[in-house]
């Protein structure tokens, strides 16, 4: 199955949707300048476990690094899938707090 991300600005948000036009997901977004922080990532039942999360991430991602922004993750969804891509890590703020 094909999904096709787009970004929302207006709802803060960038749409997953099935070829049918269902909306399959959604990530939330507050944006800043260049900085834009990614707050939810939401699937619809009848889409998990078909990689609407994992496609939603990239296109993110990808539209983060092509607007030269920089990625905060609140998203814990989308902040475990950076653990495994690093090839983003040049675009996301990292804390440098150190935790006791």
């Amino acid at each position: 199955m094909q999904f096709t991300v787009t970004d929302v600005p207006e709802r803060e948000r960038f749409e997953a949707r099935a070829e049918t036009g269902s909306l399959a997901g959604v990530v939330t977004y507050q944006l800043t300048g260049s900085v834009i922080v990614y707050t939810h990532t939401e699937v619809a039942a009848e889409f998990e476990g078909h990689g609407v999360g994992s496609t939603l991430a990239r296109a993110v991602m990808d539209d983060a690094r092509a607007r030269r922004r920089t990625v905060v993750p609140i998203c814990p969804f989308l902040g475990e899938w950076l653990g495994r891509h690093p090839e983003y890590d040049a675009i996301v703020a990292r804390s440098t707090r150190k935790v006791k």
